[in-house]
């Protein structure tokens, strides 16, 4: 049991944040969600806070620290998807997909950073996506915001490894959670493209709804936070983990041309 351990969690109202929130709970840990609104239910140590807002997150930090002396674990699963073709997205939406995906989990891990430096340790687990790695059409800007949350962990790894910080990036595939719904999408210029954009964007969202369970993904990161040591990056279900090997294999033209025919 982990009783005296704490764990903060972005966006632990729902989906993945939800589920690993509550398998710590069962190892013992204290969580902290941080996020814009509870659970139903809440049964974690709910704190306001809005991911995109740098001030919010630094005040919710230092409650967590004020009330429990130490943070031994961070998890950003925040986030929120943007769908439609790149030249019709307004530049608002763009931005916001950043702000959120990107800079949240910077904002966030900025904030705990000088706990875990003070404490010589600590574990920040990142959530990204295999669209990191695949990205998808119509879908540039997520897939762009999680290929660089993947870079930012890399960088980090070796930024912090004296203090005794561990840092990965957990990559899930298609995960059936209330983000396909909550997903800001625009199907301007569908006509210009032929109803690609509509007939892409439905397939993605059929595939998602079919997809892991949130508790397929907090199975893992909670494997990874009881590890005494992790690697930068882990995928997570057997069928992702094969796509993410044989794209180190695949020439990138034909990786790019494969996704491509998925979504028509």
């Amino acid at each position: 049991m982990n009783s005296n351990k704490t764990a903060i969690i972005t966006g632990a109202g729902s989906g993945i944040g939800l589920a690993t929130a509550h398998m710590l709970r069962e190892k013992g840990y204290t969580v902290y969600n941080l996020s814009r609104h509870p659970a139903e239910n809440e049964k974690n140590k709910f704190i306001y806070a809005d991911v995109s807002d740098s001030s919010t997150i630094k005040a919710a930090v230092e409650q967590v620290i004020g009330d429990s002396g130490r943070i031994d674990l961070l998890v950003t699963s925040a986030g929120m998807g943007v769908s439609g073709a790149v030249e019709f997205i307004e530049e608002e939406e763009m931005k916001r997909q950043f702000e959120v995906n990107l800079f949240g989990t910077i904002n966030t891990v900025k904030a705990v950073l000088p706990q875990m430096r003070k404490q010589k340790g600590g574990k920040i687990i990142c959530i990204s996506s295999v669209a990191a790695v695949y990205s998808i059409p119509f879908q540039a800007y997520y897939s762009a915001s999680k290929a660089a949350i993947n870079s930012f962990v890399d960088a980090l790894t070796n930024e912090v490894k004296s203090f005794g910080i561990e840092v990965a990036s957990v990559m899930p595939g298609d995960i059936s959670t209330g983000f396909t719904a909550a997903r800001s999408k625009t199907n301007a210029g569908d006509d210009v493209y032929s109803g690609v954009i509509g007939s892409a964007v439905s397939a993605m969202e059929k595939d998602e709804k079919n997809g892991m369970t949130p508790d397929s993904v907090a199975k893992l990161v909670v494997k990874l936070a009881e590890k005494k040591h992790v690697a930068p990056l882990y995928t997570a279900g057997l069928q992702y983990k094969t796509l993410v090997f044989l794209s180190r294999i695949f020439p990138h033209k034909l990786a790019v041309k494969i996704v491509g025919g998925m979504y028509k």
